[in-house]
């Protein structure tokens, strides 16, 4: 065991439960346009949508996502590719995968995505976004911003918090990007990035908390 891992106290997992939670969005699922899978280091995120297409939630699937610091050595052809691999891999065919492999960022994500779909003749009126389980809220308020006038549903694979942990393998990171995350949902709307979304009091303490004792390595300056 790592000292990351050692460094965790039952009281700090309580209050990333709470945040975690908040992450994800509970919406429910319905057949919809078009999924869009958001890139990431997180291959769960082609597993789900992979999944969710043979259940035939819908005809297209778009993976999105160029190359970052912490994906190049992973995905050394860019997010998306190795996405589509991945869910071609598990049965998608691959005429129903589009592309978009230059997106650095959530905000490109959805603007780069929603050009390639307009390229290939799609205008949809109902998206699936795809995302690392911490990253719904965040994709959801982007992208309400970005594209007011598409029904936006959020999902991302079914993992409890401990079970994400394990399949990362660094608690302590975990718990940095759960609170980096919530940052940017409280920032980006000051900036224009993205909708404002309510922030309960006892989810709010949890951040503030946790920032307290040093989870802080995927925090932005604000």
């Amino acid at each position: 065991m790592s000292d990351n891992q050692q460094a965790i106290t039952e009281d700090q997992w309580r209050r990333a439960a709470l945040i975690w939670d908040y992450h994800q969005m509970h919406h429910q699922l319905r057949p919809v346009d078009v999924a869009i899978g958001l890139g990431s280091h997180d291959l769960g995120v082609a597993t789900h949508s992979a999944e969710l297409y043979r259940a035939g939630l819908f005809p297209t699937l778009v993976f999105t996502g160029g190359n970052s610091p912490t994906t190049a050595k992973v995905f050394p052809r860019g997010e998306a590719v190795h996405f589509r691999e991945h869910a071609t891999a598990l049965g998608v065919p691959a005429e129903a995968i589009l592309l978009e492999p230059d997106a650095g960022n959530t905000g490109q994500n959805i603007t780069l995505s929603r050009e390639v779909l307009a390229a290939a003749g799609i205008t949809p009126t109902t998206v699936l976004l795809v995302s690392k389980p911490y990253m719904e809220r965040r994709s959801f308020a982007t992208a309400r911003k970005l594209w007011p006038d598409v029904e936006i549903l959020c999902t991302s694979e079914p993992l409890e918090l401990d079970d994400y942990v394990k399949s990362i393998g660094d608690e302590k990171l975990v718990l940095d990007m759960l609170v980096g995350d919530l940052q940017r949902v409280i920032e980006y709307p000051k900036l224009g990035f993205a909708i404002e979304q309510k922030v309960a009091e006892d989810v709010h303490g949890a951040y503030e908390s946790l920032i307290h004792d040093g989870f802080t390595s995927r925090l932005i300056a604000s």
